[in-house]
């Protein structure tokens, strides 16, 4: 089975992934919640017989000039939780909504919680959650290079194994774009949660295709380096996606199937995060190392000769 023969198709098809993602971002810009810009946040308990329906909240907050609402429910214990955010509420308006949610639909509702996050601490929370990630790929890079010191161009590994991470990541973000303009989807902070855990994920799961192109090498030093790359992917394949589908994917795909709308969306992107990751090890990070050992990009331009009889 050539996997590297076929590794722009790969890429191709990445790409095919990603773009539409970054297109909706770039003409809306990213669908970030009151956790990264600042707003409201909102939580209500009702009885279930009584609960309203999500156009219904989004009508009353549009009475009251409040626009750019989100609305998630998950049902417990007999009653409907509601989780809003939105743009920020004065304390009139709240009681205004709260009030009008009373009146039209539960005059028993539970007020759980009223929060405000400022432009401030929204700010911090982006810039941390930025400094996150890119410790992260700083420290794979040292570590890939000290683990792999034994073997020529140690450094390629790390950076090959940040490309497919970054892949992943892209991958990550362009789902939460899509799911943002079919769905309403926002990045808040289980957003981040889901992203950070796909990226430590996908780093296990490419260090393993890459320990074993090193335990490859000395065995298969005199077969041509893309051949021992091939030959380590296919030894490693069946072991990175069974690990992957019986220990992590059936449970996310149970979770969003039946569990409630808060957590269904951060397990979707859990799901498709950690699907890109063990494809990403697998068709992306092995065959970039193959591409920058054979230095591929001298011939991507170059023209073909015509010769004349």
């Amino acid at each position: 089975m050539n996997i590297l023969g076929k590794r722009y198709l790969f890429f191709l098809f990445s790409l095919l992934l990603i773009i539409p993602g970054l297109v909706i971002i770039a003409v809306n810009g990213l669908p970030l919640s009151i956790d990264f810009k600042g707003g409201s946040l909102v939580e209500i308990g009702f009885a279930l017989d009584k609960a309203p329906q999500n156009s219904d909240v989004l009508a009353i907050y549009n009475q009251n000039n409040i626009v750019d609402t989100q609305v998630q429910t998950s049902t417990e214990n007999q009653s409907l939780l509601a989780v809003i955010k939105s743009s920020s509420l004065t304390q009139e308006q709240y009681n205004s909504i709260i009030g009008a949610l009373k009146s039209d639909f539960d005059p028993n509702l539970v007020e759980r919680r009223f929060d405000t996050v400022g432009p401030s601490i929204s700010q911090s929370v982006t810039t941390r959650a930025m400094l996150a990630v890119g410790i992260a790929a700083i420290a794979v890079i040292i570590y890939i290079t000290f683990a792999f010191r034994g073997i020529a161009h140690a450094f390629r590994y790390g950076v090959c194994a940040i490309i497919a991470m970054l892949h992943d990541i892209l991958i990550v973000i362009s789902l939460g774009a899509i799911g943002s303009k079919l769905f309403g989807w926002q990045m808040d902070s289980l957003y981040l949660t889901a992203l950070l855990t796909v990226i430590g994920f996908s780093t296990q799961d490419k260090i393993v295709v890459f320990d074993r192109i090193r335990e490859n090498e000395p065995i298969l030093r005199k077969v041509p380096f893309e051949k021992l790359v091939n030959h380590s992917i296919i030894q490693s394949l069946q072991r990175s996606i069974n690990t992957q589908l019986m220990t992590v994917e059936f449970l996310l795909l149970a979770l969003a199937l039946f569990g409630g709308d808060t957590l269904r969306e951060m397990c979707i992107i859990l799901l498709i995060g950690l699907l890109s990751g063990t494809y990403s090890s697998i068709f992306i990070a092995a065959p970039i190392l193959v591409v920058w050992e054979n230095k591929e990009w001298k011939t991507w331009f170059r023209k073909t000769k015509t010769f004349q009889a």
